[in-house]
């Protein structure tokens, strides 16, 4: 009895859904004394309904960026598929993103970005949460290791999303490294004593970048987002003040930005959508779809399978990725 209620002490705490039938049958093993073999029939087929009730739960995905736009532009169109197919899913800026403009004062701006967020987060359907770090100054420190800590634990997270560590940015280096030291520290009670630690590890990915050294992005996992390309277009044009302002302000090509609606929506496609582009993941993504499947798609998002977290099989990828071809 007293294994019973440990173990059903930690399944409740820890939301472990994808437990294994052996899981539950040490349960009934724990009452094979006090129980007839009918009533432990009854019982164990009670059980696995729960277990399958469980395993219909919905993902619980989390996504970091150092700044408001950074989680859109990588993760946007997976979140949405997510959504649609029901389930749950996070974005958190690190920094409030009070830097990246050339005419605002920096009150103004964070302000601003944060309503910028909110929109995205009414579009998409999901939560979108920052930290207060201001913009340029993101640093590994223990108190915001705690905070991603107890973010991604709150959360309950079955999988977090991130940057590499190895970036032109201080910011997208600092938010790598601030997500890959919570990675196994989520574990750890006493790092975030007001949150239920995550006994069942989640599965760490990253985001891609262009930078080729130490190692260049290896795509594990790609995703065809062409369905809702419109509504991740859709989130980046809320970011007004980084993709129609500040971002051709600072690349030199302001005039290059159309003024009419759209436009904007084709100077978007042209800008950022075609950093997914098919051709650039076309031999990662052949492991996951088929030629003709390829034919069809326009737009894709890829991500790294990150060495600290779980490691999860071919299954264990399509069932967190239900989008994926079966």
């Amino acid at each position: 009895m007293y294994n019973y209620k440990i173990r059903l002490q930690i399944y409740k705490k820890n939301r472990i859904k994808n437990c294994t039938i052996e899981y539950l049958a040490y349960i009934c093993i724990d009452f094979k004394k006090q129980l007839s073999m009918k009533t432990k029939l009854l019982f164990f087929a009670a059980l696995l309904c729960l277990h399958f009730a469980l395993s219909a739960q919905p993902l619980k995905v989390i996504v970091f960026g150092a700044h408001p736009d950074d989680c859109d532009q990588h993760a946007g169109g997976t979140a949405a598929l997510l959504v649609q197919m029901g389930h749950q899913v996070k974005f958190v800026s690190l920094t409030n993103g009070n830097k990246g403009h050339h005419t605002m004062k920096s009150d103004d701006l964070a302000a601003r970005r944060k309503a910028e967020m909110k929109k995205v987060a009414e579009i998409l359907g999901i939560e979108y949460d920052h930290l207060n770090n201001p913009d340029g100054e993101l640093m590994p420190t223990i108190e915001n290791r705690k905070a991603v800590i107890k973010l991604i634990c709150d959360w309950k997270a079955d999988v977090v999303i991130t940057n590499r560590t190895n970036d032109y940015h201080p910011d997208h280096r600092n938010a790598g490294i601030l997500v890959q030291d919570a990675a196994y520290m989520v574990s750890v009670p006493l790092m975030a004593p007001d949150s239920e630690p995550l006994l069942k590890a989640p599965v760490f990915l990253y985001v891609p970048d262009r930078f080729q050294k130490p190692a260049p992005f290896s795509p594990d996992i790609v995703i065809d987002i062409t369905s809702v390309m419109d509504k991740k277009i859709d989130i980046l044009s809320a970011h007004e003040s980084q993709m129609f302002e500040w971002l051709p302000w600072n690349g030199g090509y302001e005039d290059k930005v159309p003024k009419d609606a759209a436009g904007r929506r084709q100077y978007i496609i042209d800008r950022f959508m075609s950093r997914g582009s098919v051709e650039r993941f076309r031999e990662a993504a052949l492991s996951w779809y088929s030629p003709e499947q390829l034919e069809n798609c326009r737009y894709l998002e890829a991500f790294e399978i990150c060495e600290y977290g779980r490691i999860p099989d071919r299954q264990r990828i399509k069932e967190l990725f239900p989008m994926l071809p079966k």
